[in-house]
């Protein structure tokens, strides 16, 4: 378990506190329910940035904290926990894109408005189904761009896209030539198909050939910090679960059977946060971000994937019906398990990185 200095600790500590007090899995019902397209509370994410959430890896001098990239984790693992719909993690992937590969009129237009909550950015790569970003056909010419993106997160909400074409990374922002068509997936989130048709395109000059590569690694480690809070959850609402359902006049967690099964995700658990957060701490460090960001979301995939499904079971028939949040945290994890890379392909990914 990471170390952390006091002023981290407060951080997640408010976190954890303003998640369960006013962001609990009751808001993300209120969200679900009201078929608004952006699929998060405008207020709820106001909030957040004030706090100072929305800057947490943005340098002070465009109005950030520059706290970094362990305390940004730190904050979504608590949102993750009560599955707060906002476009946090994305706003800050695509920060990051600015202020690896952006120019300093790049960086002064911007990052001061993602840092207030004036703005929200995400990033678009993937063009097909799954994960691919070798395949990449977006093009840009005279500065404007062209091609379709597919399944990208919070675009309903987004002011601007970080986009990846042919030759590099560009900043499009939403307005003439970008046409979104809504895609519902199982988690009830903001994702939606791109097409840009001669769409105004600025691109990041400045990050060098491995700018797509750097910021997809920095998309899968907060995405594997958000799952960490997620298995958490599950693993500790299942575990009250199991200390309270009596069957054949016994507490389920008397169940030898039932231990052993907790003691194994216990187990998965740690060794997840154990992964997650070597991925941040590689991100603070600049040295193997590469190696550290595969291994995080990979063990982030493995270990939700097997919580999610062991929740539903330990929970019985109740734990598929709408009334339990512990639904909430599958359909969630399914998909994020397929962003930025599945299994098979941070295996394939992290033995290319080995030699082999």
């Amino acid at each position: 378990m990471a170390v952390l200095n006091e002023e981290q600790e407060m951080l997640r500590d408010m976190a954890r506190d303003w998640a369960t007090n006013e962001s609990p899995v009751t808001e993300f019902r209120k969200v679900r329910s009201n078929g608004d397209e952006k699929a998060f509370d405008a207020n709820a994410y106001s909030t957040m940035a004030q706090m100072g959430w929305a800057g947490v890896i943005i340098p002070e001098e465009h109005g950030g904290s520059d706290f970094g990239w362990l305390s940004a984790g730190l904050v979504v693992e608590e949102l993750g926990k009560t599955l707060t719909a906002s476009p946090l993690v994305m706003n800050t992937v695509a920060a990051s894109a600015i202020i690896l590969g952006g120019s300093d009129e790049q960086k002064a237009k911007y990052l001061p408005k993602l840092a207030s909550g004036e703005m929200i950015a995400t990033l678009a790569v993937d063009e097909g189904a799954s994960h691919d970003p070798a395949k990449i056909e977006a093009s840009v010419s005279g500065g404007r761009l062209s091609g379709k993106k597919a399944f990208v997160h919070e675009a309903h909400g987004a002011d601007l896209f970080v986009v990846a074409a042919t030759d590099g990374l560009y900043l499009v922002e939403k307005g003439d030539g970008v046409t979104l068509k809504t895609r519902k997936l199982t988690d009830q989130r903001s994702h939606a198909d791109i097409t840009f048709d001669g769409a105004a395109a600025d691109k990041l000059a400045n990050g060098g050939d491995s700018l797509l590569d750097d910021v997809l690694d920095r998309a899968r480690i907060l995405t594997a910090a958000e799952m960490l809070g997620m298995a958490q959850q599950v693993f500790d609402v299942t575990l009250d679960y199991l200390k309270q359902r009596v069957q054949f006049n016994q507490v389920l967690a008397t169940f030898q059977a039932l231990q052993h099964r907790m003691a194994d995700l216990f187990a998965d658990l740690a060794q997840m946060r154990s992964a997650v957060e070597g991925g941040l701490q590689a991100l603070d460090s600049g040295f193997g971000i590469d190696r550290a960001a595969t291994i995080a979301k990979a063990e982030a995939n493995r270990v939700l994937h097997t919580m999610s499904n062991q929740g539903i079971q330990l929970h019985g028939g109740i734990g598929m019906t709408d009334e339990y949040d512990v639904g909430f945290y599958l359909k969630r994890a399914r998909v994020l398990e397929a962003s930025f890379g599945s299994s098979s392909w941070l295996k394939d990914r992290f033995a290319t990185l080995s030699g082999y």
